[in-house]
This record gives structure tokens, C-alpha cells and sequence, in this order.
């Protein structure tokens, strides 16, 4: 790693190999806006964030308890702000915490045509370039922390002292960046194969190094946690991702990570019934899922769809909407064949969306997926969508039941009432949410925990109380109460909101170019001098 002192060095001379016409430029603001401007490519980016992955996951292979965890974005502003309150709140550590790029809030909140269900619907260069504006802010986050270093060197050095000084470069020489790796959303690719690669060599180029799909029909697609979804055979969905893995080869991030996730739980329906060559090909164990019913050929209908499975005539069951549907109950079954399929042919991780959130039965699928791949790795949606306190008091409700505990001071289909909340059965049920990614992730294989949406529903939360009080009785102390005040007492960088645009950073460059001549915005007039 280069040091600052280094830095200086190869500038100056730089500087002096281009003689009396360069100088002017100060080889150690040279330095300062190379330190701050680390990672010149969204490649650069790609490639140290993959090593990142890689290390991560060969970690917890050794230490589940090393898992890994990010929390779903829609603005690059959200993201910096997750990593400056990350570094903030654990001692300037990011190890192991990332970022998630969810489609379902580039949908409902990045598309030119409004807010959009998650159907794939939305623009897909809208994925892409929310990846680089993510990037973008995380880098800027980067610059303006490194500028608060140089300004407190500067006023170091101003004052004669040198210890401070000295200890001051020690931290700019470590300087922990705000850049982490991002899983990217591509949803079911966009299209065929060859969209799919277009789209992943984007998200590539943006700064993406790790990227997600999922084996639902592209034109079909539905949000993982609703109805009508319909699942593409195993042949297509590993076109799909060798063609992501080309497109990271051929870019020369060697080290792309590909989550193949699976809708198989909640999908009831095929477009496609898979082409089979024999019995037991992966085509025909796909097919042996569907709901079928045995007929003789006299009784055949017109357009009907006839598939021979040993010696006997199958038609499986059309719905009016062209589509096939499976047997009931062979959704796990059908997940644990998805999972690993995709392992075994190029995926790095999987990930399974389930119905809710429950240890045991993300483990019991895991524990049938490592027979045959045994370092498979999960990475797992803590979804929003699913309702955890109630989840949790009816898994604690049922499990006392079970153990013949009195559970009769409890109405199981109402645990969601507040009268419940300070209940023992409450508190249990709590403890297994706060426990939930360390047990999931030592008994079922979970190496990263994301949440999808929740900034989300944090902004409609806090806008909501906003409103009410501002608009209400407290009026301006609604805001100064309920934001200005906990953000000045709670540290919040953004108190500041002129130096997080930016503002100090644009003085210290028009240092830089106009020397004494600069008009600095940052003078004693600034109000941002109200907030020490």
C-alpha cells in the first residue's frame, strides 16, 4: 500500500520531470486527490471487492460465525450513509458488512415510469447505474473523509506539533475505505441469455462484483413473495448464468461471484415443459414434478400436450394461461434439485426465498443440498414481507405447545396484539429474532444476511412522524425535536449537510488551482459553524 509520504514523492518528481511549467501544482495536493480518488474504474472496483467476497466466504467455511450481512439500497446517498454509520458505530471496521442493490426498490423507486411492482418492468440500465451511483457516493465518502484528515494535518503542522501530526498521517496512511462489495439484483436477466450478458457486463462495468438471478420466465416475473410464479427449466436458468460468468471473465474480474437463487418454494407453474433425452436427465427430473394424469391415446384432446414416461402417456395439466403446473407439495424438493444443479455448474452461492423466516426448515434443505455439494453457501433475504413478530411468537407458541407447556393465556392467531408485548412468550420469541442470522447461519448455511427493502420503510416511518408533528401541534420543534436535536447529539454527519454535498472539499481545490485568490465557501459566515 502506498503512503502518503510516497505519494508525495512520486508526485514531486512527476512535478519536476515537466520542468517550470508545472510549477505551480503542489505535489502534495497532487497526493491528497489521488489518496481520495483510490479506485479509478468500476473494474477496480469489481476486482477488490470480489477478493473481499472470496476471502469472506473461505472464512466462514472455516467459522460460521463469520457470516456476512447488508441492508438493501435505492440512492447512492443511503448506501454512503450505511457505511459512514458503519465505520462511525464499530471502530472504523466494514469487514464483513455489505451492501444489497434490491430490484424490487429500483423498481418501485428508480423507474422513469413511476413506482412498478417487482415485474421486471422498470428500465434495466436503471440497475446499472444505480451500481455506479452507489459507488460514486461511497468513493465521495471516501474523499470527504480523507479531506477532514488533511485539513486536521494542516492545522497540525500550523501549530507546531508534531506528534499530532505524525498521528494523523498514521491514519490517513490507514485509511479504512467506505468501498464494499455490492449484491447486485439482475432479477430473471432481462431476456434471453445474450440480454442477460449485455445487462451483467453494466453491472460489471458499474462496479459490481457479485451478481444475483433468479430462475423465474423473464416476461413472467413476480416479486419473490407473491403469487404466480412461474420457473424456467434447469437448462435455461445455466445458460443464464454461464452467460454472467463470461461476462465477468471477459471483463478479467477472474474472481465474480454469481448468487443462483431459486423461486421453486412458491412457484407453482412452468412455462416450459424441459426437453429430456433420457430417463433421469435433468430434464426429465424437472418434468417429474409436474401434475400430470395418466390417459390413453383415444382420449387425447385436441391440442393436447402428451410427454411418455416410461411406457405410460402423461398429460400434464394446462392452465388457461398456456402455462403448466407442478404437483403440490414438491417445492422443496424442487428447490434442493435447483440449488444444486446451479452449484455444480457454476454458481458461487444460492439462495432460496422462502415463505418465512424458520431455521429449521432453511436447514433441512440445506442439509440435503450439502449431500452433494458440502460446501454450499446461502445467501438468505430477511424479508420485510414477512410479518417476524408474528412469525416468531406462533413458532415460540407452537414449540411450548409441543413441549406441553400452559399456552392457554394465549390466542396463537392474535399474537401480533400489543397485549402480548411484554409477555414471556414475547420475549422468547424476541430473543429468536435477535438470534436469528447467528443460529441460521451456524445450523442452515447462511453466509450472508440481507435485508431487502428496509430504508424503504425507514423513510416512511420517519416521514410519517415527521409529518404528523410538524404539520401538527409542535410545528417547528417537531423537526428540531424529532431530527436536528438527536442528529447533533447522535453524531449524524449530515448535521453538516453542506460539508456531506461536498462545500469543503470544493474549497480545498479551489485552493489548490487559485492559491490565495480562492473564494472559500467555508469562512466565518458559513452557518455550518453552528454545529462545532
Amino acid at each position: 500500500m502506498s503512503t502518503y509520504a510516497n505519494e508525495i514523492k512520486t508526485a514531486a518528481a512527476l512535478c519536476e520531470s515537466n520542468g517550470n511549467s508545472w510549477d505551480a501544482i503542489n505535489p502534495e495536493s497532487v497526493a491528497r486527490m489521488r489518496l481520495q480518488n483510490q479506485f479509478k474504474t468500476g473494474i477496480d472496483i469489481a476486482r477488490y471487492t470480489a477478493d473481499i467476497m472470496r476471502k469472506d466466504m473461505d472464512a466462514y467455511d472455516q467459522d460460521t460465525s463469520k457470516y456476512t450481512q447488508s441492508l438493501g439500497c435505492w440512492h447512492g446517498f443511503i448506501g454512503q450513509q450505511k457505511m459512514i454509520s458503519i465505520k462511525k458505530h464499530f471502530e472504523g471496521n466494514t469487514d464483513r458488512r455489505y451492501l444489497y442493490l434490491s430490484g424490487w426498490m429500483v423498481a418501485a423507486l428508480r423507474s422513469e415510469f413511476g413506482p412498478l411492482p417487482d415485474q421486471s418492468m422498470h428500465e434495466k440500465t436503471s440497475v446499472a447505474a444505480l451500481i455506479e451511483e452507489l459507488y460514486t457516493f461511497l468513493r465521495q465518502a471516501d474523499a470527504r473523509e480523507l479531506g477532514g484528515l488533511f485539513r486536521e494535518l494542516d492545522a497540525a503542522r500550523e501549530a507546531g506539533d508534531e506528534v499530532k501530526a505524525k498521528a494523523i498521517q498514521g491514519k490517513i496512511d490507514n485509511h479504512v475505505t467506505h468501498v464494499v462489495p455490492i449484491i447486485a439484483d439482475i432479477d430473471a436477466g432481462f431476456g434471453n441469455a445474450e440480454a442477460t450478458y449485455l445487462l451483467a457486463k453494466k453491472m460489471i462495468e458499474a462496479g459490481a462484483c457479485c451478481i444475483q438471478i433468479e430462475n423465474q420466465v423473464s416476461d413472467e416475473k413476480q416479486c419473490g413473495h407473491q403469487d404466480g410464479k412461474v420457473t424456467v427449466p434447469h437448462e435455461d436458468f445455466l445458460a443464464k448464468i454461464r452467460a454472467v460468468r463470461y461476462a465477468f471473465l471477459e471483463l478479467g474480474v477472474d474472481n465474480g461471484v454469481i448468487v443462483a437463487r431459486t423461486d421453486s418454494l412458491g412457484a407453482g407453474l412452468t412455462k416450459q415443459i424441459a426437453v429430456t433425452n433420457e430417463p433421469g436427465d435433468l430434464g426429465d427430473q424437472y418434468n417429474s414434478f409436474l401434475d400430470c394424469e395418466e390417459v390413453d391415446a383415444a382420449d387425447l384432446s385436441n391440442g393436447d400436450v402428451i410427454i411418455n414416461r416410461e411406457g405410460k402417456l402423461l398429460r400434464p395439466k394446462r392452465l388457461a394461461s398456456n402455462l403448466f403446473q407442478f404437483r403440490k407439495g414438491t417445492g422443496e424438493e424442487r428447490c434442493i434439485l435447483d440449488s444444486v444443479t446451479s452449484l455444480q455448474n457454476g454458481a458461487d452461492l444460492i439462495w432460496i426465498e422462502t415463505e418465512k423466516p424458520h431455521v429449521r426448515q432453511i436447514g433441512a434443505m440445506m442439509d440435503e443440498i450439502r449431500k452433494q455439494v458440502p460446501d454450499a453457501k446461502l445467501v438468505y433475504n430477511n424479508s420485510p414481507s414477512f410479518n417476524w413478530t408474528l412469525n416468531f411468537r406462533q413458532q415460540v407458541f407452537d414449540a411450548w405447545k409441543e413441549e406441553g407447556k400452559d399456552v392457554s393465556a394465549y390466542d396463537r392467531a392474535n399474537l401480533m396484539s400489543a397485549e402480548y408485548d411484554n409477555s414471556e412468550l414475547s420475549q422468547a420469541a424476541d430473543e429468536k429474532i435477535r438470534t436469528f442470522q447467528a443460529d441460521a447461519a451456524r445450523e442452515a448455511g447462511i453466509f450472508h444476511h440481507l435485508i431487502t427493502l428496509p430504508t424503504y420503510h425507514t423513510a416512511a416511518l420517519s416521514t410519517d412522524n415527521l409529518a404528523k408533528e410538524y404539520f401538527g401541534e409542535k410545528g417547528m420543534l417537531g423537526y428540531v425535536e424529532g431530527v436536528q436535536r438527536k442528529e447533533i447529539r447522535q453524531g449524524i454527519a449530515c448535521v453538516k449537510h453542506q460539508n456531506m454535498a461536498g462545500s469543503d472539499m470544493g474549497d480545498d481545490h479551489k485552493e489548490y488551482f487559485a492559491g490565495d485568490a480562492a473564494l472559500k465557501a467555508a469562512g466565518k459566515d458559513n452557518t455550518m459553524n453552528q454545529f462545532g
